[in-house]
């Protein structure tokens, strides 16, 4: 069974750091984009950042260039998310998921994607 299961979560003051981790089971990794969002209560689902299955192609929303870094580990099926900087806005839970090709509207549209992980909390704040 295919499952995307994220990690890293938790209570960090303004200005701190988190690192997110996306575990894959039940499929190969290797072939799959994963790209990072977020949903903050009241708002819609945000995209954050996505990798392309090589990991040659990276792209960040411009909320978060700067501060985020995603980067991945195939032999470890994992996908990473750092977080740095952290702002009290960046409070959300944030979702991993998984495409095995984008479509035309890129990889931070939501609607492009296949599997999603549970989500994990974060919360900024002092």
């Amino acid at each position: 069974q295919l499952q995307l299961v994220e990690s890293g979560g938790g209570l960090v003051q303004p200005g701190g750091s988190l690192r997110l981790s996306c575990a894959a089971s039940g499929f190969n990794l290797d072939y799959y984009v994963i790209g990072w969002f977020r949903q903050a209560p009241g708002k819609e689902r945000e995209g954050l950042s996505y990798i392309s299955s090589s990991g040659i192609t990276i792209n960040y929303a411009d909320y978060v260039k700067g501060r985020f870094t995603i980067s991945r580990d195939n032999d470890k099926k994992t996908v990473y998310l750092q977080m740095n900087s952290l702002k009290p806005e960046d409070t959300a839970v944030y979702y991993c998921a998984a495409a095995r090709y984008l479509r035309g509207s890129g990889g931070l549209d939501g609607n492009n994607y296949d599997y999603w992980g549970q989500g994990t909390q974060v919360t900024v704040s002092s």
